[in-house]
């Protein structure tokens, strides 16, 4: 490596040094996942297998075996076989789920996230499903999904504009306990934003992501209304808006991967309550990253951390190394809107943020991007301050893994 290489890659690989450090992914699944010559062993009991090989097995697809399981309140597991599914995934059911992907990851404490300009993390299940909402071919952004959580289709339906699709009132809560490890979620429906393409959608229901990767081009992740979403060691690929929706999502010691620049990162719309809510989206503890050095020496200086879709948006980047990638001003208005759709309740704020694509003056100059104190980032600095349940109670972090959760937030690199 030439020595001007070096220097030229010296913050990346620092801001991966921060991202990657003092962890690992979890474990508490390692020993079912791990390849062996009996796929079951070492599962909880009465694992359910889904192979595309082996002919022994009752299930040949994923979504088959989802809807085997009752509605009720029993757990179940679902361990996944190595190879490449073809398939849309829907989880109705109200008790917990856990989708497995098979993996010896766990097993040798490698985090999925270990990744740079000219690397990237392939989880040995893949699950695709590559559709997108161009020029409104579907009634709803909903139906463009690999996966989507939530009681019916009701409660995912995005709708449209800032207030969204109205929910009925009688909507039941979905799962309570969804999670999936160490699978990745594809909707490659064109190598560019071409309409909404979700890679997943929750809503009205809890889902934890460990060590698993979200791609495609605009609107990847929705969390819907009254849904709550954790992810852990994952990686988020996007060009457009990629971060949205009205509920709560909290991403710790994770990837965002910027594979161009179109509207924001995050565009959060958040929801009117009786009580003061939590909804935003909060990336803590990762790393922002072009997703190729081609891409990268492309959008020097601009991709917007932001944009509010409706004034009571709340986003907050902390702890979080930002490549030369990231606009200098940070976050930036609605175009197009009345007061950019910033009011007294809009939140785009960072906290301790750093790496190359942060520039202090910049955003202080724009008058759009917050730089929180240590005081004013207290209330959002965990999962446990944030998520709570559908009436606003708190805590709310029983179906979070807790061999990777409750970490403590540091004051600040600074140590404000």
């Amino acid at each position: 490596m030439t020595p001007f290489l070096l220097v030229a890659l010296l913050p990346l690989l620092l801001g991966q040094a921060a991202a990657l450090a003092n962890y690992s992914p979890s474990q508490s699944f390692a020993q079912c996942q791990k390849r062996t010559s009996e796929p079951l062993e070492g599962c909880p009991p009465d694992t359910l297998y889904v192979s595309q090989t082996n002919e022994s097995v009752a299930f040949r697809t994923i979504q088959s075996a989802i809807a085997s399981i009752p509605n009720d309140t029993t757990p179940y597991t679902i361990l996944i076989a190595p190879g490449i599914y073809t398939e849309q995934l829907n989880v109705t059911r109200q008790g917990p789920l856990t989708l497995l992907g098979t993996s010896d990851r766990p097993w040798r404490s490698e985090p999925y996230i270990d990744i740079g300009y000219n690397s990237s993390a392939v989880n040995d299940v893949q699950i695709y499903w590559n559709s997108a909402n161009h020029n409104a071919s579907f009634t709803d952004n909903a139906f463009t999904g690999v996966l989507t959580v939530g009681p019916n289709l009701n409660a995912t339906l995005t709708g449209s504009g800032p207030t969204g699709f109205a929910v009925p009132d009688d909507t039941p809560f979905g799962c309570t306990d969804f999670r999936a490890y160490n699978i990745d979620f594809r909707n490659e429906f064109a190598p560019y934003s071409d309409g909404p393409a979700h890679a997943l959608g929750v809503s009205r229901a809890n889902a934890g992501f460990y060590s698993c990767g979200f791609y495609s081009w605009q609107d990847t992740i929705y969390i819907g209304k009254l849904g709550n979403a954790y992810f852990y060691d994952t990686v988020v690929a996007g060009e457009t808006d990629f971060l949205y929706g009205f509920g709560t999502l909290f991403i710790e010691k994770s990837a965002l991967s910027l594979r161009s620049c179109g509207g924001g990162i995050t565009a959060w719309k958040g929801t009117n309550t009786t009580f003061t809510n939590k909804y935003g989206v909060y990336i803590a503890d990762s790393q922002v990253l072009a997703a190729n050095s081609s891409i990268a020496a492309v959008i020097v200086d601009k991709c917007s951390l932001g944009r509010p879709w409706n004034a009571l948006h709340r986003s907050v980047f902390m702890n979080t190394y930002l490549d030369p990638g990231i606009l200098p001003a940070g976050y930036t208005e609605w175009a197009g809107t009345f007061n950019g759709n910033i009011g007294v309740n809009t939140t785009m704020a960072v906290y301790d943020v750093y790496g190359p694509g942060y520039d202090a003056a910049a955003e202080a100059a724009s008058n759009v991007t917050t730089v929180f104190s240590g005081e004013e980032i207290r209330p959002y600095l965990t999962p446990v301050d944030v998520f709570m349940t559908p009436d606003g109670a708190q805590p709310n972090v029983a179906w979070i893994d807790k061999s990777v959760s409750f970490s403590p937030r540091r004051r600040g690199r600074s140590g404000r």
